[in-house]
């Protein structure tokens, strides 16, 4: 199969590798791709704005499945687009993906289907929203409506605070993704994904994992697209992932069954494990970042045969396998971000880190200049430790984030310390040996 994929981060490395892999795959072009993804297929400069473009694309490179990696296109509907054009495409089409592209539709649909979640109300005018205040406690969770480029979500811990984003909103600064805002109750406990291979009908549990939003150490700082994750997900044992499937992620996929428009593709559930049980904080429409490049090391079926899979229908006579071992990763981003931040420093030491055993270097925003590799983005790297403990996997992330030699990045110290210390309290508890603290730093 001639295959292509959408998408330049390293979400995109990551499926990228596993595409390559597959004896499925005869030859892989991604775009428009980065360095990185260049080392499994060809890179290709075409915009995945320009759904026009990349129906001629597919039709030039007589490509048999399109897979889009992100958010972006899915909602614009991508897919729809493909496969009108008789282009196999992997995703869901415009009108599920509206379960990432607004909260509104997703808040509304967990009322519908009985979806545990929290309460919340929806606001266009900024006076509504400020009375809506009055009935909850800080800290208060605001959201804009539509996309924002992981930035449209605020946890607003004071009164004025709230106040200020919804002026702040609702006044235009996600153009029209918040011309209508979601307030809702802030949920407490532990926070992690569970991902969901679906074909509209069923869905088959692929993966879970906790990432780390906060930019600096002990989660302090501005919220990003993440700065490293962890799979599994300590909190997510087998009985809470049947939980999770029963309460929220099946009804889900009933209810868009129901309305005609069902979910195909890779289900992310953002979650809230409470002292009620799991609850909905939000869904995305395609695979996370940086969870992708943690649970896709751990896959061992073919991923080419389970995406096929998914968008024939299939998954009820399929199943997927994973590899036990542990998972960490952490992101390398450019000084200043999630802020303002230069680009062009120079990157070393990604072929010294990939030497290490059981370490993975996937690539985001980088890219060539001459004969040097360059930072040309916010979160540029994401170094993978793989290994049979949790404590082994940490240990090699971080010998692989010391072989970096770039000035200009800077990353946490901390990633996968819960798994670390959940680990430890377990093996405390059933009288195991305990595994050791490696972090390095």
């Amino acid at each position: 199969m001639n295959i292509l994929l959408i998408g330049s981060g390293a979400r995109e490395h990551a499926l990228a590798a596993k595409i390559a892999a597959s004896p499925l795959c005869d030859h892989l072009f991604i775009a428009p791709g980065n360095p990185g993804t260049a080392e499994c297929g060809t890179n290709l400069a075409c915009d995945p704005k320009d759904h026009g473009a990349i129906v001629a694309l597919c039709k030039e490179r007589a490509i048999d499945l399109a897979v889009i990696g992100p958010e972006a296109p899915l909602v614009a509907g991508i897919v729809d687009d493909l496969e009108n054009a008789g282009i196999a495409a992997f995703g869901p089409s415009r009108a599920a993906a509206q379960i990432e592209g607004s909260k509104v539709f997703t808040k509304e649909l967990c009322r519908d289907a009985g979806i545990p979640t929290a309460a919340f109300g929806r606001f266009t005018e900024a006076a509504a929203a400020k009375a809506h205040l009055a009935k909850l406690s800080p800290p208060m969770v605001i959201k804009a409506d539509g996309l924002a480029a992981g930035k449209g979500v605020v946890i607003a811990n004071t009164l004025g605070e709230a106040e200020a984003t919804i002026d702040d909103m609702l006044g235009g600064r996600f153009g029209t993704s918040s011309a209508e805002i979601v307030i809702e109750e802030f949920l407490e406990g532990e926070e992690a994904s569970l991902f969901a291979l679906c074909d509209g009908t069923s869905a088959l549990p692929f993966g879970t994992a906790q990432d780390h939003k906060r930019a600096f150490d002990g989660d302090e700082g501005p919220n990003t697209g993440g700065m490293g994750a962890f799979s599994p997900a300590v909190v997510l044992d087998d009985p809470m992932v049947e939980k999770v499937l029963d309460r929220i992620v099946k009804p889900t996929l009933a209810t868009l069954e129901k309305r005609g428009s069902p979910f195909r593709g890779f289900l992310y559930a953002g979650l809230m494990i409470t002292r009620e049980g799991p609850k909905l904080i939000e869904y995305n429409c395609r695979f996370g970042d940086p969870e992708c490049q943690v649970v896709m090391p751990r896959l061992v079926t073919d991923l080419v045969t389970a995406m096929l899979a998914a968008r024939d229908g299939m998954l009820g006579k399929f199943s997927l396998r994973f590899s036990p071992k542990k998972c960490v990763g952490v992101v390398l981003a450019t000084k200043g971000y999630p802020g303002e931040f230069a680009r062009g420093s120079v990157i070393q030491g990604i072929e010294a880190a990939s030497r290490i055993e059981g370490v993975t270097v996937f690539q985001a925003g980088t890219k060539h200049h001459g004969a040097s590799l360059v930072a040309d983005g916010g979160r540029v790297l994401t170094i993978v430790g793989q290994g049979e403990s949790f404590a082994e996997a940490h240990r090699r992330a971080y010998a692989g984030v010391a072989a970096i030699d770039w000035p200009g990045g800077f990353h946490r110290n901390d990633i996968g310390e819960r798994a670390l210390a959940r680990s430890v309290s377990m093996s405390a508890r059933s009288g195991e040996e305990q595994e050791p603290d490696l972090n390095p730093r």
